[in-house]
């Protein structure tokens, strides 16, 4: 029947495939999990707690950051005109290592980070854990005071931002004593102790090919060592710093390879093998979702991440265009605008498999439209 009541038609309800599941969670988790596969689990001892995890996870994050590597001339990130290799990435990585281990940073050291989505981000985070030091990534809309306190409470020695932080943080040094060194990126003026220039030890996204090639320092690092201080949101007083270890950040990798296995097989298909994917990352890299569930995956797999200055709907559709992505997401006001913007038929968007979405609520109605309008599966 014709709608003429001028109110938009709802989507189709997505319908499930015949015959779902195909198999169980008991058979596929039988399957997968079986001694030598992939996904093989183990019970080890975790501060004196029994806990299953996986048996062939990567043991530290530094082993990452050399796998990385293996994947060579492949595009890692693309900001704007800045297109950074995995190759080229390794060399800054282990460059801005030796750097940071000559300024005396050594295994439990914190290593505060704050900057907007950019190629440097991913660079000082190994760098810095490649040591066995603590990286601290602090909310980049933070303001200058707030910057301040977590400085602070953290008890960063190093600093390593975007000349935008840098120039929130700056007015609060002296309530800074100990942070000792700060490297910042970006920044058109002369900057005064103890600041310099990023650019300085590593170059930019643009010079990192042209890097020595050479292996990170040796550190020992077990899996249940300290490698990350996210702080929480503070909506019930002060941010507090959430500490997360080498086993905790690396899980993400075979737990997310596992849930897109068993999916596979619940609908009674073959997991395929594993292409390079490009996903336009929105989220910001300072929350767990964009590093620990999104970077380290990324890297794993050998795929590209897109970074935007800032969010700009048509800007993505331009990106997704240009650069095939395949997947992107963020919160469900970011799906919508997608959905919705009248300039969306203008771009060829057929590339997208997927679009995530979470961190607030959501119509139920979000799933059918992200199935409809792009064919993509919602995250």
């Amino acid at each position: 029947m014709e709608n003429t009541t001028g109110a938009p038609e709802a989507a189709p309800a997505y319908q499930l495939p015949e015959g779902w599941p195909k198999a169980t969670l008991e058979q596929i988790q039988g399957a997968l999990c079986a001694p030598d596969m992939r996904f093989e689990m183990e019970t080890v001892k975790i501060r004196g707690i029994p806990t299953r995890t996986w048996k062939n996870a990567l043991p530290a994050l530094p082993e990452l950051a050399r796998h990385g590597a293996t994947h060579g001339d492949r595009l890692f990130t693309i900001y704007e005109d800045e297109r950074v290799t995995y190759e080229a990435w390794f060399k800054a990585v282990a460059a801005l290592a030796h750097e940071l281990e000559d300024l005396g940073v050594t295994k439990g050291d914190r290593v505060a980070l704050t900057m907007r989505n950019l190629p440097e981000w991913p660079v000082v985070f190994f760098a810095a854990t490649s040591l066995g030091a603590i990286i601290v990534p602090l909310n980049a809309w933070w303001t200058g005071s707030e910057l301040a306190y977590g400085l602070k409470n953290s008890g960063a020695k190093v600093l390593v931002c975007d000349a935008e932080r840098w120039d929130r943080i700056a007015p609060s040094l002296a309530e800074l004593p100990d942070m000792e060194h700060v490297l910042v990126s970006r920044s058109d003026t002369p900057l005064a102790a103890p600041a310099r220039r990023l650019e300085d030890v590593i170059g930019g996204p643009k010079d990192y090919a042209g890097l020595k090639q050479q292996d990170l320092p040796q550190a020992e690092i077990a899996p249940d060592d300290p490698a990350t201080i996210f702080y929480t949101s503070g909506t019930t007083g002060n941010p507090k710093g959430a500490l997360g270890t080498h086993r905790n950040i690396l899980t993400n990798i075979l737990s997310s390879g596992y849930a897109a296995a068993r999916s596979c097989l619940r609908r009674g298909e073959m997991p395929p093998e594993p292409t390079p994917k490009v996903s336009l990352t929105v989220i910001p890299l300072f929350h767990v979702t964009a590093c620990n569930a999104g970077l380290m995956g990324t890297i794993f797999a050998g795929n590209t991440m897109v970074f935007m200055h800032k969010w700009d709907v048509v800007k993505a559709f331009q990106i997704i265009e240009k650069e095939k992505v395949n997947t992107t997401g963020g919160v469900p006001t970011i799906a919508w605008q997608l959905i919705e913007h009248p300039d969306r038929e203008k771009y060829d968007l057929s590339s997208l498999e997927a679009i995530a979405y979470g961190g607030a609520p959501s119509a139920p109605d979000l799933v059918r439209k992200i199935k409809s309008v792009f064919g993509a599966l919602p995250g």
